[in-house]
């Protein structure tokens, strides 16, 4: 159960993230909302978690690239909820273009983002984690990191460290009972995709049909109580990348 229990959750305030801040606050976890850009939407996030799910939701803006904000804000929230048990790295950008004109500064934006990003919080929510003798990191990567996308290479690669990153903290924070796993949505429903849906890949997916932001919430949520799971990366993709 992680009823009581403090989730901070990067990416936040819209989409996946939104999704899965409200399936933690509806198991009884306080939240910490982190966000890049819209004020308001992050604070709506955090008072319907206060309103509908009756825990703590606190929303905190930080670029999650920049490793010095980032210990910042870990610091403010520490001081808000006291410590922390949950951490999902789900903050990720897109610049998407083919190899041969892809600019220097958009493969740069999304690796800072999406994978600096989640290194910077792991590294500045370890403390925590160690002092509490536990421990639950959750990195939403995607299918992308796996089998690769053309005119995503920038993403993909940003995605696939990801995974990388994932199996080598498990494997480095066991022993301190601190977990680490990873989650790969496919192609879901989202302000992101939604210039997607003539996309050929589309019709490769077995179960015929774009997932929902509540599929990925699931996972999430059943990784957080899997006490014997670490080091995994769990498809949530409609089989696409079997």
């Amino acid at each position: 159960m992680i009823s009581g229990k403090t989730a901070v959750v990067t990416g936040g305030s819209r989409g996946i993230g939104e999704a899965i801040v409200y399936k933690l606050a509806s198991l009884g976890a306080n939240v910490a909302v982190i966000y890049a850009g819209n004020t308001a939407a992050a604070e709506n996030v955090c008072n319907k978690c206060k309103q509908d799910y009756g825990v703590e939701a606190k929303a905190y803006k930080c670029n999650v690239a920049d490793f010095e904000a980032v210990k910042d804000t870990v610091a403010k929230l520490k001081a808000d909820f006291g410590t922390a048990q949950i951490l999902v790295n789900n903050a990720g950008i897109t610049r998407d273009g083919l190899l041969a004109m892809m600019k220097e500064e958009d493969f740069d934006a999304v690796v800072d983002t999406n994978l600096k990003g989640a290194f910077n919080m792991i590294r500045h929510m370890t403390g925590l984690f160690i002092r509490n003798r536990e421990g639950c990191i959750i990195n939403i990567t995607s299918v992308a990191g796996i089998v690769g996308n053309a005119g995503q290479c920038n993403y993909s690669a940003s995605k696939a460290g990801l995974i990388g990153l994932t199996k080598s903290v498990a494997k480095e924070l066991a022993p301190k009972g601190i977990r680490c796993n990873a989650v790969a949505p496919g192609f879901i429903s989202t302000d992101m995709t939604e210039n997607q849906t003539d996309n050929p890949l589309l019709k490769m997916i077995p179960l015929g049909k774009m997932g929902g932001t509540d599929d990925v919430a699931e996972a999430v949520a059943y990784l957080t109580t899997a006490k014997y799971v670490t080091g995994e990366v769990l498809r949530v993709d409609g089989g696409i990348a079997m």
